[in-house]
């Protein structure tokens, strides 16, 4: 009988030999008919990046090819410096699907979001060509202050962006304030290879201004490096503690762990997490929630957990191949439902949660007791499935909403009003508000600066609405004072001006700073609570 076993396995490993020789037969003989019989000349390295994306996008929604002009331009967005209009895209079934707007950067400005497809850029289409990466970010770079017209697709809706290029912010902390006189701020938009330093230096200055607890804001972070997020979770945690472990078919299972003490590991904490929070950022985020390090407020987070592993190339190409997947502390997969081939449907699953009803409803969320894990210290219940599920739901706001203020944001006309007033006014507003901190507590947005945007808006052929006008006027005007304070002092000194009004962070303090409820959660004594 063990001779028979031997023996049928040693046939399975022949025929499986047999099977990978043919089908290396099978494309090396494609490759020498197109080659010699097509009716036109060929080129050989057009041919094969064209099969090994094909191959690929059989795969799933992650891995990727890159050239070796793209390999070189693939982690600009976390190391260098350039002139843009300020996206991470992906080339998805031959259109540019943006990632995530660089947070104070041109597209974030005139209100470009996530999911958001650029069909066309200065009247040249660019969706549809199989363009490559390079030739978009042809056209979508430039000179700091030149302008670039984009048609974008949202849904089924097309809208028109004027995006003035400029240089894009590098730095991953991109707010840091106190919200209250013993709650620090955070804001960390992407995770980069300075990300943890940044972090330390701002608790540091943070501390140094009476900071008893934190709120860490991680709403539309995209993620990045891996290490960043093991590095930063080194803050909050013991030494060799956990944060995150991954396991693959053909890679040894392997675990990431803290390399130091943490400092702050007594520091009370909220994360700020949404549907476009995804990979370093959920890593993060899931490693806090098992550990029962702090509490996590705001929605479910996108699920990317897919560990893509670089081959390169001889000719400096790359293939980015995902060989293993992402498991929280507490055992759950960090990568959510995607079928094979799929691309499209993968990617519109966050624009579907919105029709689903869960961005305004926590019960909407999935929770079968087939996906059920518990945290490592208090035990409380938390669920698998794709993303993570935050302790304290926080439906979607679209109280501000209007087309108008849509256009006028997307028209570039708050931004270039803007530029206009403080350049008329910048030394006499420097004068009355030396420091961030007078200015966010004296200036107002006056009715000169509301009709200026007003009239700015008729020039770009947006007729004005009283209606819309009082509903987004709140929002409009936070905006107003954010980007003049942006202008006046630093990137950091924005979202301070609109954060009140953001019913995330608002959840967050009022969490934070009710220490019974903060407690009772952060137990397992209450049950996971939705904030209105």
């Amino acid at each position: 009988m063990k001779r028979f076993t031997i023996a049928i396995i040693a046939a399975l490993a022949l025929a499986s030999t047999v099977c990978a020789q043919n089908a290396d037969d099978k494309l090396r003989r494609a490759e020498a008919i197109i080659q010699n019989y097509y009716v036109d000349n060929v080129d050989s390295d057009t041919l094969a990046t064209e099969a090994i994306r094909a191959m690929l996008r059989t795969l799933d929604p992650h891995s990727a090819y890159t050239t070796p002009a793209e390999t070189a331009e693939f982690t600009q967005p976390l190391d260098g410096k350039f002139s843009g209009i300020g996206i991470q895209f992906n080339m998805l079934d031959d259109t540019v699907y943006v990632i995530q707007p660089t947070a104070g950067g041109p597209s974030e400005r005139v209100g470009i979001l996530p999911g958001d497809r650029i069909v066309a850029a200065n009247d040249t289409v660019i969706a549809g060509r199989k363009l490559t990466n390079r030739k978009v970010m042809g056209y979508l770079r430039g000179p700091k202050g030149t302008e670039v017209s984009l048609k974008v697709k949202r849904g089924d809706e097309f809208i028109d962006f004027d995006v003035v290029r400029d240089d894009i912010p590098i730095f991953s902390v991109d707010e840091v304030f106190m919200a209250d006189p013993t709650t620090g701020y955070i804001r960390i938009t992407r995770f980069a290879e300075e990300t943890a330093q940044e972090v330390a230096d701002a608790l540091e200055k943070l501390s140094a201004s009476g900071m008893k607890q934190l709120v860490i804001d991680l709403s539309d972070n995209g993620g990045g490096y891996l290490d960043a997020a093991v590095e930063l979770a080194s803050l909050f945690l013991p030494a060799r503690t956990l944060v995150v472990s991954t396991n693959g078919r053909a890679i040894p299972p392997y675990k990431y762990r803290t390399r130091i003490a943490g400092p702050y590991q007594k520091l009370p904490l909220v994360i700020i997490a949404n549907q476009y929070s995804a990979s370093a950022a959920e890593i993060f985020t899931g490693a806090m929630q098992d550990w029962d390090r702090g509490l996590v407020v705001g929605r479910r987070t996108f699920g990317k957990g897919l560990v893509q592993r670089p081959f390169p190339f001889p000719d400096g190409s790359m293939m980015r191949l995902t060989v293993s997947r992402y498991y929280t502390p507490s055992g759950r997969c960090i990568q959510k439902h995607y079928e094979k081939g799929h691309s499209e449907d993968y990617q519109r699953e966050v624009f579907l949660r919105l029709s689903a009803g869960e961005l305004w409803d926590a019960d909407s969320i999935a929770r079968p007791d087939s996906l059920l894990f518990h945290t490592r210290n208090n035990e409380r219940p938390v669920y698998g499935g794709g993303g993570i599920i935050p302790d304290v739901f926080v439906p979607a706001d679209t109280s501000y909403y209007s087309t108008y203020y849509r256009d006028i944001v997307a028209k570039g006309v708050l931004n270039r009003t803007v530029i206009d007033y403080v350049d008329a006014n910048r030394a006499s507003l420097l004068q009355s508000y030396p420091t961030p901190d007078s200015f966010h507590s004296g200036f107002s947005v006056g009715e000169p600066l509301e009709q200026a945007l007003i009239d700015a808006a008729s020039a770009k052929e947006i007729e004005f609405n009283s209606e819309q006008w009082d509903r987004s006027r709140p929002l409009v005007n936070a905006i107003l004072k954010g980007l003049v304070a942006r202008d006046l002092y630093e990137n950091g000194s924005y979202y301070r001006s609109v954060a009140p009004l953001n019913r995330d962070y608002r959840a967050a303090i009022d969490l934070i700073n009710n220490r019974s409820r903060y407690n009772s959660l952060l137990q397992g004594d209450g049950e996971p609570s939705q904030d209105q």
